[in-house]
């Protein structure tokens, strides 16, 4: 019997480049799923902070006030409680004032396409009270978990005004302050 080999000489080039290629792939693909979980763990880790920050402003202005009670749902935060399938909810209210707060994970791992800055989540933030909502009016600003070599962040954007900045208790409180 002939090997085929012997009949075609190029082709134990071939067959040996065609092994290396997929030998490599065998790297390539524990590279990607190693990074996809990496920014699966970024973004419960941001979860986390947002959830944070919110508490934060919550548990700050409760100890102010002395008859009134800002609620925050949901309440506790774990890792289990993000999901990245579905978009997240944060609610923070007070007397038919809410801010609601809603994010997701990008469709890519990291995204630039609302977004200057690479980020990994995105949602809004929206801020309205009983009368909005009969007007047709809610501030919505964008929200942006970012990726920056000085250190990743959450982000708001402002779309009317390119107006952007840290998502902290201090634009927490800017968008409380338009509802009161």
């Amino acid at each position: 019997m002939v090997r085929l080999s012997s009949q075609f000489p190029g082709r134990d080039i071939r067959l040996k480049r065609l092994a290396g290629k997929i030998e490599a792939l065998a790297g390539k693909d524990e590279k990607q799923l190693r990074r996809a979980r990496e920014i699966m763990e970024l973004r419960r880790n941001a979860a986390g902070a947002l959830h944070r920050v919110c508490s934060a402003f919550v548990d700050s202005l409760n100890r102010l006030m002395e008859t009134s009670r800002i609620s925050m749902e949901p309440a506790e935060f774990s890792a289990t409680t993000f999901r990245s399938d579905v978009p997240n909810l944060i609610q923070i209210g007070v007397r038919g004032r809410i801010l609601q707060v809603t994010f997701e994970a990008t469709p890519e791992l990291v995204s630039t396409e609302d977004f200057r800055i690479p980020y990994t989540l995105a949602g809004a933030v929206r801020a309205f009270n009983q009368e909005l909502p009969d007007k047709d009016l809610i501030e919505e600003q964008l929200i942006f978990y970012t990726l920056e070599k000085q250190g990743n962040q959450w982000r708001f954007f402002d779309a009317r005004t390119y107006h952007s900045g840290p998502f902290d208790q201090d634009y927490l409180v800017a968008l409380m302050e338009q509802l009161v």
